[in-house]
């Protein structure tokens, strides 16, 4: 292999127009991105389910493939109850049927956990003040744009 060999360019893997970055941090987006900014998802629902979990401690955050993981929580009420949610946000629009929550429970009895029961309507409720405080992220967005 001779000098002029290393030196001469080579083909790149992200095509010949590059790797265009400039638009994954900043608040941007184009005006039809329904709250994309940058991240795979609806940024309302992202934004809008970490502060309703903000509560918990996160496990794991993934805002290009929209899941948000919660470790285990003990409420100090009961400390024979611990919960784990993950939160799946399925789109780039705020819409009702764009998220979907997953809500386990555990309890404490003879010093083990064992998986509990939750019902549905728990894991509902708790999209539901999701969805919102994405609306109301939105309308807060829109009111500072103007």
């Amino acid at each position: 292999m001779t000098s002029d060999n290393l030196v001469q360019p080579k083909g790149s893997i992200f095509g010949s127009d590059g790797l265009d970055i400039t638009g994954l941090f900043g608040p941007g987006g184009s005006k039809g991105s329904q709250g994309g900014g940058g991240i795979g998802v609806n940024s309302y629902l992202w934004r809008a389910s970490l502060d309703t979990l903000a509560f918990m401690p996160l496990s794991s955050a993934d805002p290009f493939g929209g899941v948000i993981i919660t470790d285990w929580y003990t409420p100090p009420e009961t400390p024979a109850d611990r919960f784990k949610i993950s939160v799946y946000i399925l789109g780039r629009q705020l819409r009702a049927d764009g998220i979907r929550v997953a809500l386990f429970r555990q309890n404490r009895g003879s010093g083990q956990w064992s998986d509990a029961k939750v019902s549905k309507q728990t894991s509902t409720k708790l999209e539901n003040e999701i969805l919102t405080r994405a609306r109301q992220l939105r309308i807060a967005a829109r009111t500072t744009t103007k």
